[in-house]
């Protein structure tokens, strides 16, 4: 009869502030855990909220009460497709309309199919982002350690992230951040260059260019987990943090370096040269954690395993993304400047100017390191470990001290 509401079936794209008992049809990008919230009168509700996406848009979907703990609302995977039905749209503080659905409307997964493109085709790398995109799923490798990190938030509270890079196949990587999120999420053990997808982020500008942030809706897709295995290398060089944690280079029979982090102490009565094996609490590509949870023990000599004067690079081999340990002749004096940064830091650079027998390379450190450089002299033949390549002005290579790196003076 006419007196029935008219079912609405429209595109994301569609939506606006004040519609009513609408009716759509899309796929899941990623969803929340469902939480528990209390009222101004002590009362407590539940509250989930999901992303979806269809053809040309996206959409934020808060579903209310007991749809928040629908039955099988659990097994919803991304890419998922699933039917909305007679929901309501608000603006959200942004002024961006979201779908919420509480009592009345529902929400169930469709098994037809549907032009809507599944995640993998939406999925983009990490060298494709811009400025102000959002709700994306970001695909890249790992690049380097992934850490967790407690702060006070400006009310007050106490929040956490995570963070990480990731690098794109162009090579470059970008900061991510993940608010909300902490290491529980990810794998103690990731091989190197696992690859790496995040469903449901937005690109920021940050201090260094653009980044990757993310909520604790965004999910987190690591290929490549595996099971800790033991690690035998040589220590190539220890250095100590301001914190006094040992920070050990250590390389394998294979020759891979890795960049041993000691939390635990259990290196102290190791010296360089030394073969360890060591069983890490973590380990991400070459990034090891020891902690009190990990086993370190010397071993045997093992002339398999190079050691620091068979592993060095000569200037000329250097290429840019390698890490590699050089022994060189301070060609000018180091010289350091302080840089801004966006947010009004200000990070001191300090540079030197090297060689060897095979060609000439900038050596270069921020904050930390810069005090490595500013010891050395013209003249001296120092011994470095740890740099890392990047490609700098003109095509040109410059190696980048870093908290693994040691200078050690040869004359």
């Amino acid at each position: 009869s006419l007196s029935e509401p008219l079912k609405t079936e429209m595109g994301l794209k569609d939506l606006y502030a004040g519609a009513k008992e609408i009716s759509l049809e899309t796929r899941v990008l990623n969803m929340s855990p469902a939480k528990q919230f209390s009222r101004k009168d002590g009362s407590s509700f539940f509250l989930r909220s999901m992303t979806v996406y269809d053809n040309n848009s996206t959409a934020s979907v808060k579903l209310w009460d007991e749809k928040a703990n629908l039955p099988g609302i659990e097994n919803i995977k991304p890419g998922d497709l699933i039917k909305i039905i007679k929901a309501y749209v608000k603006s959200d503080l942004n002024g961006e309309p979201t779908i919420n659905i509480g009592t009345g409307a529902n929400l169930q997964t469709v098994q037809n199919d549907s032009d809507i493109p599944n995640i993998d085709n939406i999925t983009k790398d990490v060298s494709e982002l811009q400025e102000g995109q959002k709700d994306l799923v970001v695909s890249g490798m790992i690049d380097g350690m992934i850490s967790g990190m407690e702060f006070t938030n400006s009310r007050g509270q106490p929040g956490k992230a995570l963070r990480m890079r990731l690098k794109g196949k162009d090579g470059n990587s970008m900061r991510v951040v993940l608010w909300g999120q902490d290491e529980s999420v990810i794998p103690n053990m990731i091989s190197q260059d696992a690859k790496v997808r995040l469903l449901g982020v937005k690109v920021r500008s940050g201090n260094q260019g653009i980044e990757i942030h993310g909520n604790e809706s965004t999910l987190i897709e690591i290929e490549g987990g595996k099971e800790a295995e033991p690690i035998i290398a040589r220590i190539l060089s220890i250095s100590t943090n301001e914190n006094g944690n040992k920070m050990i280079l250590g390389v394998d029979k294979d020759k891979k370096l890795f960049n041993i982090s000691d939390f635990s102490n259990s290196t102290n009565v190791f010296s360089e040269g030394d073969v360890i094996e060591l069983m890490p609490s973590k380990a991400y590509g070459n990034s090891i954690t020891l902690d009190d949870n990990s086993f370190v023990r010397k071993l045997d000599d093992d002339e398999k395993i190079l050691s620091l004067s068979k592993i060095r690079t000569k200037i000329n081999d250097v290429k840019v993304d390698g890490t590699y340990c050089i022994e060189a002749i301070v060609l000018k004096v180091p010289e350091r400047r302080e840089v801004q940064t966006k947010t009004g830091e200000s990070i001191a650079l300090s540079e030197m100017f090297v060689e060897d027998d095979t060609g000439q390379i900038w050596v270069k450190g921020w904050r930390n390191q810069a005090r490595l450089i500013e010891t050395c002299e013209i003249g001296e033949i120092i011994s470095i470990t740890g740099l890392n390549a990047r490609s700098g002005l003109e095509g040109r290579i410059d190696l980048f001290l870093t908290a693994f790196s040691k200078i050690t003076k040869k004359n």
